[in-house]
């Protein structure tokens, strides 16, 4: 069972944006904290596969130009070599626009069409054993019979994608190019939604068994921490959503038709997420809720307690305040009679008596207590 008391941490790799009023647009300067580049290239076909990794663009061009016969995918892992990533806007003549949402991994999902080539974005986000969530800009180019795509780290769930490209199988994934490859990486990071939002889920359930036993301040961070990132994920999967409707609407060439049904079925994907996301949400408030709730009628036992000692003891206090003024009924220098001060301050048995006043209606007060229901949880 998953520690209730451990805190959720957040280590969320997007960039900050950094806006400087005035600046001249489509300026993309990589920033000094990116990772080097690294290459990645795969041409394939129906019956063929070849692979290269390299941090030299040159020789990815070459390899890309030895192969051009086959769809090619140049996975570009790293955004911190300039001269990288100025070779491939040169080579693709990529807008300079499109470069600086590239560089600057703050987008939004998005999908916009150029005269040569489709810009797709998407947020790749994974969770880790301690719900740390990791929140990556995932940006594709797609062009004639190449697409490439840009990660910030070389750490991706993309890996079931590469596994079924290099089986030797003519499936849909090798005969269907560039597009059906975007649709394949696309469904990859909204299907990885599901697994965040079942995790969620199950936290969601833990801290709630935790809760109908304690009330404990640890569950309220808990379920705060879950709600953070039932956000974050609300933030990516609309604009998803959206993306993938303005694909399946396009009329571009570059998208083949055999593979708008799979697109339809990732937006079907998309709104099961943004269901789920908004279940969780309620489900996350009313457990806050049902928190403060047990907190306040636990604070109310609380006082109804103290209320009860104080009510007892009353009478108790009263008594003894009475008979601690120490009013003598006679002067003990003129042996005067005072009939108005205390009698009872010299009687034999007087403590013994008061004791047992106290004791009558101490008891006297817990049977109505306890006749009411007060002691009852």
């Amino acid at each position: 069972m998953m520690n209730i008391f451990k805190p959720i941490l957040f280590n969320n790799k997007t960039k900050k944006s950094k806006v400087n009023a005035g600046e001249t647009p489509g300026s993309f300067q990589v920033f000094d904290s990116s990772l080097p580049t690294k290459l990645y290239v795969y041409a394939y076909g129906e019956n063929f596969l070849e692979e290269l990794e390299t941090e030299n663009v040159d020789s990815a061009f070459d390899f890309m130009l030895l192969h051009k016969q086959y769809t090619i995918w140049l996975d570009v892992k790293g955004l911190g070599t300039q001269l990288v990533i100025n070779a491939i806007q040169k080579k693709f003549d990529i807008n300079i626009l499109t470069m600086e949402d590239i560089i600057k991994t703050h987008q939004r999902p998005k999908f916009e069409e150029y005269e040569n080539y489709i810009f797709v974005t998407s947020r790749m986000l994974e969770l880790g054993n301690s719900l740390q969530l990791k929140n990556e800009q995932l940006s594709f180019l797609l062009l004639d019979k190449v697409i490439i795509s840009f990660q910030e780290d070389y750490h991706d769930i993309l890996e079931p994608v590469r596994n079924r490209l290099r089986k030797n199988e003519a499936g849909n994934l090798r005969k269907l190019g560039q597009s059906y490859l975007l649709y394949a990486l696309m469904d990859t990071v909204i299907d990885y939604y599901f697994v965040i939002i079942n995790r969620l889920g199950d936290e969601l359930e833990i801290v709630e068994e935790h809760l109908y036993q304690k009330a404990h301040k640890y569950l309220m961070y808990r379920i705060q921490g879950v709600k953070k990132l039932l956000i974050i994920l609300r933030r990516a999967a609309w604009p998803e959503r959206d993306k993938v409707n303005e694909i399946l609407r396009s009329t571009n060439p570059l998208i083949h038709t055999d593979t708008k049904v799979f697109f339809r079925d990732s937006y079907d994907h998309a709104i099961q997420i943004i269901d789920l996301i908004e279940s969780y949400k309620e489900i996350s408030t009313s457990l806050l809720d049902l928190y403060l709730s047990m907190i306040s009628n636990k604070m109310n036992e609380i006082m109804k307690f103290l209320t009860m000692v104080s009510v007892i003891f009353m009478p108790l206090t009263f008594i003894a305040g009475i008979y601690g003024m120490n009013f003598s009924n006679q002067d003990p220098k003129t042996g005067q009679y005072l009939p108005h001060n205390m009698p009872e301050l010299y009687w034999p048995n007087g403590y013994l008596w008061a004791m047992a006043l106290m004791v009558v209606i101490t008891a006297f007060q817990v049977w109505y207590f306890a006749k009411k229901g007060w002691f009852k949880n």
